[in-house]
């Protein structure tokens, strides 16, 4: 057998010039850099390392979005001199079907404010004293289509899953609320703590396994369950469907563009970050994030996205783009399994046959979670 002697030295030489590459690539998305006391950007080496930049993102993400609440049921679980009033639940009606009951409820999450929900209760509960819990997001029709046309929150009741999925404010049901009223710098602000506070009311249920909870979302849920796992660790999986891109290839149209004051005008509205407007002009440039450095914090939990091709808003090339940096982080904790996404022939939609790839995720992730 004849040996070739230039074969190693050419796999060595593509080896170098893959590896020079990938290192070009990490610093131009500067997701596995942070800054220095002194403004530097220092390369993400370790653990350690990546614990420094996930504050300092999460730190921007307040910088947009408004600080978040106190809240003592949040981890680390830190002592506060108040505690929150009893959630005071109230059934406005219900309906039972096949294999669950749907209640339609609203309860306290804090003094003068509430949220409204369907609770879905499965009649069999195939996973012993305890279940596992999902949160469902709404997209900016409200909770209607979750239990309707894209109706995650009712498939996955019929899984056997306990489900609350609730409303967002200023759409759907609550498509009149007062933001200029509220304690909040933003909607986005505003959701999270609502949903947090969801968390608690799973986890306190007798029915559910509090270490078995997990959020799905599609459209502005797709986003907003990115958003509640940065700020929510006790979420063993996030599910986002058409929920992001990365900011550069964000893009609502001309019509919206031209009415809102720009490519990332739209996120200034009420509903989102208005701080966007008052803050930072409209300024693109200095918009203080990227959805791949979100979804980096959420390592090494279970992370699922549903990223058609053909998504006119969320463009799946930020997509592929952003899951190669996001991955540079799930190998930091040997959890690449983790990280799944799902590029279906479709627009801006949640496929059958995705939504059962993404139950069968979320099944991997919270059934056999020990």
């Amino acid at each position: 057998m004849r040996y070739c002697i230039h074969q190693p030295i050419l796999i060595f030489t593509f080896f170098l010039i893959f590896s020079q590459l990938r290192l070009e690539a990490q610093e131009e998305c500067g997701l596995l850099y942070y800054k220095g006391l002194e403004g530097q950007n220092v390369p993400v080496e370790s653990l350690y390392d990546w614990e420094i930049k996930k504050r300092q993102v999460i730190d921007s993400v307040e910088a947009l979005i408004g600080a978040l609440p106190e809240i003592p049921t949040l981890p680390p679980y830190r002592k506060y001199n108040f505690t929150f009033p009893p959630f005071d639940v109230t059934i406005l009606d219900s309906l039972v079907r096949n294999k669950h009951v749907r209640y339609n409820i609203c309860f306290n999450v804090a003094e003068g404010e509430k949220v409204l929900a369907y609770l879905y209760i499965p009649h069999k509960n195939v996973f012993g004293t305890k279940r596992p819990a999902m949160l469902a997001l709404p997209p900016t029709t409200g909770r209607i289509l979750v239990d309707g046309k894209v109706p995650y929150a009712r498939e996955l009741a019929d899984r056997g899953y306990v489900v609350l999925a609730t409303e967002y404010p200023g759409i759907g049901e609550l498509k009149d609320y007062d933001f200029e009223k509220d304690r909040y710098d933003s909607g986005i602000m505003k959701a999270i703590f609502n949903h947090i506070r969801c968390v608690d009311f799973l986890q306190v249920r007798q029915e559910v396994d509090p270490e078995r909870i997990g959020v799905i979302g599609h459209s502005l849920g797709g986003h907003s369950a990115i958003f509640l796992g940065v700020f929510d660790s006790r979420l063993k999986v996030i599910v986002s469907s058409v929920g992001w891109t990365l900011m550069e290839y964000y893009y609502v149209g001309e019509e919206r563009t031209s009415k809102y004051g720009g490519r990332l005008g739209p996120w200034s509205q009420d509903l989102y970050a208005p701080l966007f407007k008052s803050k930072y002009d409209l300024d693109d440039s200095r918009f203080p994030f990227n959805f791949d450095e979100l979804i980096a914090t959420l390592a090494p939990r279970f992370f699922y996205s549903n990223s058609p091709i053909h998504d006119p808003n969320f463009s799946v090339e930020g997509v592929r783009k952003g899951v190669a940096n996001v991955m540079e982080v799930y190998k930091l904790y040997d959890a690449e399994n983790n990280l799944k996404i799902r590029y279906p022939i479709a627009g801006h939609s949640f496929p059958d046959s995705v939504r059962l790839n993404a139950y069968q995720f979320i099944d991997k992730a919270l059934k056999n979670f020990e």
